[in-house]
């Protein structure tokens, strides 16, 4: 939590209490699955004592849900096929947690648990007259944890907190595409995915307020995470060999870190830090490779409060990314016919990061502030080509990126709307990245070059509501394959939601999110040496199904 503020639980006196709570929900979607949950919890303290449960059952939804032509054009224009597009996501879980704190040897211990299994499902159908093509997609799984914090006070302004964390997964999914383009099925492609995930973190950190202005903080952590998979990739029930399809990844990470916050004047503070990362990850299965990393991350960050409700913040830190194991491993997107090999290549993605923010506060609760971030990256994680016709997921190299963020917060009572609050946020994003098969410039995959927000809410005491509107203008963002590019943008997405409360202990909230069309657009190249000449391109003009939310909150 280096960079955050501390979060205090002050005890003011001994009491006795128990509160249940349980609420109900459902998604309804105009044409699509609907899903429903709820979930019980009950808490309970005896002084400094505190213990509780919850049950939850809940739901799995895509808010891009929807139908539409989808047109394959020829380079020339000519179109090669037209269909009806569509496609469905949902799923769920199933989830209990309790959790029970008490003093213990001059301190208190907090200890948590979840145990929960959770599934989804999804549907793309493609159809035309003498023509059929679908994709399945079913994921069944389980997971869940174990956490033990200890807190204890050794001194005057000394005080020790350890954290012990093991969280575990399974999963077992399977990915289907059927076609039938009018000359007869064609032979089932499948990919079949199983395997089991763990993590487990122990960390102590120590901290000495020396004074009012001087603040150290040091300590350690360890952890150890752990991937085990299975892939097959089969076509008519020929088994198709894949990179990587079967690997065991290990991490083993330890890391020193040290902080010290100094309160130099009543207007300016300065916060600077050092982390030192060692990692060794290996592979096992039917890839062997083992290799070690080494990271300092400093990290300095000054405030300066000018007058009273400005402040202008000053950082410059260095961060390393965690790798996602399941891109060591073989995958598949059989929906666009792009399956992935695995890479034992993989390195950490880090990035050197200068940030300057202004920051005007006024009216009580507004807030105007403006950002400006440039971040040197290296060992950039995006798409590689691989030998044979497949991709991967892999560093690509060093990239830049300049994003400027604005954030305002305007309350509105004194411009005559009790209670009310505009906002408006967004960043804006430039990147800039070689692409490894083209060896032209272009942005990293997934980066969102802009989404602003624009919200309104109102709280109306005498009426028990509070109600809000939130509109996106424009969203969407581009994934470069060495074999396609996939780009999606969607624009006009409104959010409305209403919570009524007829009694202290009872509350009604329902929401409805729509949104206007929005366009997906594949460009499949007919061969990868540049300047890649263009086989199709498939242009989905997709209608998002409206949805509406209904949740019924109770307490006693």
């Amino acid at each position: 939590m280096q960079g955050y503020p501390v979060v205090v639980n002050v005890i003011t006196s001994r009491e006795s209490s128990r509160e249940h709570i349980l609420s109900a929900n459902a998604t309804l979607f105009d044409g699509g699955q609907n899903v429903f949950g709820g979930s019980y919890q009950f808490t309970a303290r005896e002084g400094e004592r505190t213990w509780g449960v919850t049950l939850s059952d809940g739901i799995g939804m895509s808010d891009s849900n929807g139908i539409g032509p989808s047109v394959s054009r020829a380079p020339d224009g000519t179109v090669l096929r037209a269909e009806d597009f569509y496609n469905d996501g949902y799923g769920g879980g199933t989830s209990i947690r309790g959790n029970y704190a008490t003093p213990m040897l001059g301190g208190k211990i907090d200890l948590t648990a979840r145990y929960g299994v959770n599934d989804w499902h999804s549907i793309t159908l493609l159809t035309a007259p003498g023509s059929r093509r679908e994709s399945r997609y079913d994921n069944d799984g389980s997971s869940g944890e174990f956490g033990v914090v200890y807190t204890r006070p050794l001194g005057e302004g000394l005080s020790v907190e350890s954290r012990f964390i093991h969280e575990f997964s399974d999963f077992d999914s399977v990915s289907t595409y059927n076609a039938d383009t009018g000359s007869g099925p064609a032979p089932e492609q499948r990919f079949e995915s199983v395997g089991d995930a763990s993590e487990t973190i122990l960390r102590s950190l120590l901290r000495w307020e020396r004074s009012e202005t001087l603040t150290f903080e040091g300590g350690g952590e360890v952890a150890y995470n752990r991937l085990d998979t299975t892939q097959a990739f089969s076509v008519g029930g020929a088994p198709v060999p894949l990179p990587s399809a079967s690997v065991t990844v290990e991490e083993t990470r330890g890391e020193l870190f040290g902080k010290t916050t100094w309160r130099m004047t009543p207007d300016l503070s300065l916060e600077g830090g050092l982390r030192l990362e060692a990692s060794t990850i290996s592979q096992s299965g039917d890839a062997q490779h083992e290799e070690s990393f080494y990271f300092a991350k400093p990290r300095l960050q000054l405030t300066w409060t000018p007058m009273a409700d400005n402040q202008l913040r000053l950082r410059f830190e260095r961060e390393v990314g965690q790798l996602d194991f399941g891109d060591f491993a073989a995958s598949a997107e059989l929906s666009d016919q792009n399956v992935l090999g695995g890479n034992v290549d993989l390195e950490p993605e880090d990035r050197w990061i200068s940030e300057i923010t202004y920051e005007r506060r006024f009216w009580g609760d507004g807030v105007v502030s403006i950002g400006y971030r440039h971040d040197e990256i290296a060992n950039v994680i995006d798409r590689i080509p691989l030998d044979g016709g497949l991709s991967a997921v892999g560093n690509i190299g060093d990239a830049t990126l300049d994003q400027l963020s604005v954030n305002l917060t305007i309350p509105t009572d004194r411009l005559g709307v009790a209670g009310g609050q505009f906002s408006f946020r967004n960043d804006w994003n430039s990147t800039e990245v070689t692409d490894p098969t083209t060896g032209e410039t272009r942005p990293i995959s997934g980066v969102r070059a802009r989404q602003a927000v624009v919200s309104f809410e109102q709280d109306i005491p005498s009426w028990r509501l509070n109600w809000s509107v939130a509109w996106i203008p424009r969203l969407g963002q581009s994934t470069f394959d060495p074999d396609q590019t996939f780009a999606w943008r969607g624009e006009d997405y409104f959010e409305l939601a209403a919570e009524y409360k007829p009694t202290a202990t009872l509350s009604i909230r329902a929401q409805v999110n729509i949104w206007n069309d929005f366009l997906v657009e594949r460009t499949v190249y007919a061969d990868r040496a540049p300047p890649r000449p263009i086989d199709f391109v498939e242009t989905r003009d997709i209608d998002p199904r409206t949805f509406m939310s209904i949740r019924l909150r109770k307490t006693f």
